[in-house]
This record gives structure tokens, C-alpha cells and sequence, in this order.
């Protein structure tokens, strides 16, 4: 595994740690916002490690989108959409609690199985 994948991997799981934090003192915004940079941060992580583009947030929905199909695994990109969601709820902060918390299980779900793929190959 590249240095730059695994440095991708663990600010995954930091903002994701940072994501629940947040929603547990109510800060709606913030918890979007960490958790859209955990979904984003395990994104560059595949795409570094096969050496797509990821330098920009259309980059990182293709190459959500790409791994979806590499893996045969449509619910991957399902899932970075819903993190997308919640970088939109950070400017405009139309969800409530109820849509951040399944939001960010869909997120937490999503960097559990990037991190699966990228340490052994599996989505389970």
C-alpha cells in the first residue's frame, strides 16, 4: 500500500471520529462536514492507490463511481451521494438530526468497506 494511501485512510477514520463527536454536542453542520471529509478521504485512497484523478469533487464522484464498478458494488456510490448530501448540509443546513444520523451511517458504512477493499480486498 502507497504512504499516501494510508495517510488517506487514517484521515478517513479521524473525521469520521470527529463526524460523531460532533453530532453528540448537536453541531449538525460540522458532523456533515467531517463526515463528507471521511467519505472523501477513503475516495482518494482508492484513487491513489490506482492512480486516478482526485483533485477535485467531481474527480472524487467518478472515482466513487469507478470503484462502485470495479467492485460490482453499486451501494458504494449510493453511499458517497449520501455523504455528498452532508456536504451540502454544512452551507445550507437544511437536515435535522434524524437525516445526519442516517446519513452519517451510511457514511460510516461506506468507510468501513473502502477500508475493507483497500486492506484486503473485501466490501464485507
Amino acid at each position: 500500500m502507497k504512504e499516501a494511501t494510508a495517510e488517506y485512510l487514517a484521515q478517513g477514520r479521524v473525521f469520521l471520529r470527529q463526524a460523531e463527536e460532533e453530532l453528540q454536542i448537536e453541531d449538525l453542520r460540522q458532523a456533515s462536514e467531517k463526515a463528507w471529509g471521511a467519505a472523501a478521504q477513503m475516495v482518494k485512497a482508492a484513487a491513489a492507490e490506482r492512480g486516478w484523478e482526485h483533485d477535485r469533487h467531481g474527480r472524487l464522484y467518478q472515482a466513487a463511481r469507478r470503484l462502485a464498478a470495479e467492485t460490482g458494488d453499486p451501494s458504494l456510490r449510493r453511499q458517497f451521494v449520501y455523504a455528498g448530501e452532508l456536504h451540502g448540509n454544512y452551507y445550507e443546513g437544511f437536515m435535522d438530526r434524524a437525516d445526519v444520523e442516517l446519513h452519517l451511517a451510511e457514511v460510516t458504512s461506506f468507510v468501513d468497506r473502502v477500508d475493507g477493499i483497500m486492506r484486503n480486498g473485501s466490501t464485507a
